[in-house]
Order: C-alpha cells, then structure tokens, then sequence
C-alpha cells in the first residue's frame, strides 16, 4: 500500500488566507482574530482537551477526530513551529505545544537553519534542510508504513503543490475574510488540474473542501 501525503483540516478563510504576514509568540497565525479560522474544530466533541463532556458532533466533528488516523510522522515549516526568525537564538523554544505536543509521531521542521532533535513525550522534532522531495522520503522512513500529514503553514504546503507531491487535501474555508495575508489559493478552482474535488457545507457554517489526485 503507498503511503499518502496528506493535508488535513487546514483551515483558510473564503478569500484564502490561511496566515498572516507578522507571526508574533501572542498571534502564532498572525492575523486579527485568527481564532476564528478554527471555531468549527475547537467547537466540536473530539477538540484535544476539551475538559469534560459536551461539545458539537456530525461533520466537523468527524474530520477533528478523523486528524490523527493513520498518520506516522508530520512534516511543518519552521513558521509553523515557532516565531523565531534565522539563525536559532534560543534552543529553550520547544514549540507552541508545551510539554504535550498533540502530534504523537516523528515531526520534520523544514528549516534552513538545522539544530538538534528533541523529545517532547512521544513526539520528536527533527530539523531538516532539504527541499519537499527529500524531507518527505524522510518523514515516509519514519512514518513506518502509515501516511504522512502535511501540517503547514500555507509556504510549507504551496511548495509541496508545486513539487506536485500532495496525495490529498482536506481544506475548511471559514466564512471570514481578512483581505491580506499568506494566501493559499484565488479560487479552489486553481487545483482541479491535478485533483478531484467534492465541495461538503457544514451546518457550522464552514464549507469542507475535499481534494484528491486525478
């Protein structure tokens, strides 16, 4: 069985913005209000760390619980890990995630600036230099035979596009609009050249976009 590569539950706004440009340790998305670009997640039952019960269920609730199954091992930009710019200042920075990171595989962090790996309970960060072929020959080694998630942030999941080596994507557009910013697409329509595509609203109000290879 080949392994995927997968882009799931990415969360864009209807213009297309998945990011801002000015990344700050408060703002980890850099845009106003980017809380919002996840609501339909962090609302559902199966959001990581909801304390006690409750919590939305059907489709959004399906893709939040659906993130984490048969994935092996992620691969992330640096913006995605950190707010750090160039060379690395501080090796204390561990991520945004605490000591419980919610990935639980083998993460390679595509950097142009490489330090040593460490653990974070069962989830390990590597930093790789390399271009998208290679860090995903990698990140398939690791995966040991499952597929490998491709977290973000939009640079990170533009360059594995143009390498044309996405397998599948799940997208949710938010009804919001932020007018400027890192931007993933102009229309869902730019993709169809290589995917298959099935467009799923939700009651929540987001549109799950579903695409896969041709």
């Amino acid at each position: 069985m080949s392994q995927l590569l997968r882009v799931q539950n990415f969360s864009i706004s209807s213009d297309g913005i998945g990011a801002g440009e000015d990344q700050t340790l408060e703002r980890p998305f850099g845009l106003d209000h980017q809380e919002r670009l996840h609501e339909w997640a962090t609302a559902t039952a199966s959001f990581p760390g909801r304390p006690g019960s409750g919590g939305s269920r059907g489709l959004d609730d399906y893709f939040t619980r659906d993130f984490s199954h048969n994935i092996g091992a992620e691969i992330m930009g640096r913006n995605k890990f950190g707010p750090q710019r160039g060379p690395w200042q501080d090796h204390e920075w561990q991520g945004w995630w605490g000591e419980e990171p919610p990935f639980h595989t083998p993460v390679f962090v595509m950097t142009h600036h490489e330090r040593p790996s460490f653990t974070l309970s069962d989830t390990t960060f590597h930093f790789v230099d390399a271009d998208p072929a290679t860090v995903l020959t990698r990140a398939r080694e690791a995966a040991q035979g499952k597929d490998v998630r491709l977290g973000g942030g939009v640079r990170t999941i533009r360059q594995f596009l143009d390498a044309d080596l996405v397998d599948t994507l799940h997208v949710a557009v938010t009804p919001v609009e932020f007018g400027s910013g890192l931007r993933l697409w102009n229309s869902p329509d730019d993709l169809l050249d290589r995917f298959h595509l099935e467009v799923v609203p939700s009651p929540s109000g987001v549109t799950h976009h579903l695409f896969w290879r041709r």
